[in-house]
């Protein structure tokens, strides 16, 4: 939830809040947290206290209204709002250079979905994650912070007006893999298509890869599509022997992102 007079954002849930702290304690201003959880924020309010921050012991309910949501889990930090960082090509030039992978979004609209690929990117070590301008596109808010579980500290999120621009714009510098029912590639052939471009994440030099992963509901855009050098999909039960999958269209967009975050560090 954005405090939009104060510009703030509110970062709740236990376990990321504590990571905020971990990492970037000089990112919290103002502290509230429940009569049982003060125990566990002790040293996070001296810090507080010696930067002149804000730290409060307040209701469950209270809570609620300061976050937006019932799922604060007894702690809320708040936060001077994140700016999603402008992707320029000096910084896709870096990536290429220092053979950094990266991942493209979409238009991922749920915020939920949001979180949990951040947390997915950096828990198998991906670090760049570039999201549309689109209202179609969720950003950085206190549920995807919340759903992160600690990984919003570390991955970068960067913007850009055009995803098929920025295709274009990478296109024979960084191996462009999209995702989609309808191809013909297989997520595990992604170690093939890594060893053939000796991305960085081998550790040789050569194309790091773009994960580009697609809208819940229709995938990947056709001008986006277009733009790909390569398509994936997940294979389901049967479906080497051509056998229709009744649920394949229900993959959560999330849980594909981890399958396919394990096979690109294969």
């Amino acid at each position: 939830m954005k405090n939009k007079q104060k510009k703030e954002l509110a970062v709740c849930g236990f376990a990321t809040v504590k990571k905020l702290e971990k990492n970037h304690p000089e990112k919290i201003t103002r502290l509230f947290f429940t009569e049982e959880k003060a125990p566990l924020f002790g040293g996070l309010c001296k810090k507080l206290a010696k930067n002149h921050g804000i730290y409060n012991m307040k209701p469950a309910e209270e809570l609620e209204k300061l976050s937006g949501t019932v799922h604060h889990q007894g702690v809320v930090a708040m936060i001077e709002a994140p700016e999603v960082i402008p992707l320029d090509s000096d910084i896709t030039d870096s990536w290429v250079e220092n053979g950094e992978n990266a991942v493209l979004l979409d238009r991922i609209g749920n915020a939920n979905n949001f979180g949990a690929i951040v947390r997915s990117a950096a828990y198998f070590g991906i670090k760049n994650i570039i999201i549309p301008l689109d209202e179609a596109q969720s950003t950085i808010t206190t549920s995807s912070y919340r759903v992160a579980e600690g990984g919003m500290e570390y991955v970068n999120i960067y913007s850009v007006r055009s995803s098929a621009r920025l295709l274009e714009a990478v296109k024979g510098k960084m191996l462009r893999v999209g995702t989609d029912l309808q191809a013909t590639k297989t997520v595990s052939e992604l170690k093939e298509l890594v060893g053939a471009t000796g991305s960085g994440a081998t550790g040789a030099r050569g194309k790091p890869i773009l994960i580009v992963l697609g809208n819940e509901e229709n995938g990947i855009s056709d001008v986006v599509r277009q733009n790909c050098d390569e398509l994936v999909i997940i294979p389901w039960a049967g479906m080497g022997a051509g056998i229709k999958s009744a649920c394949i269209d229900s993959l959560n967009v999330a849980q594909a992102a981890s399958i396919i975050f394990y096979e690109l560090m294969k």
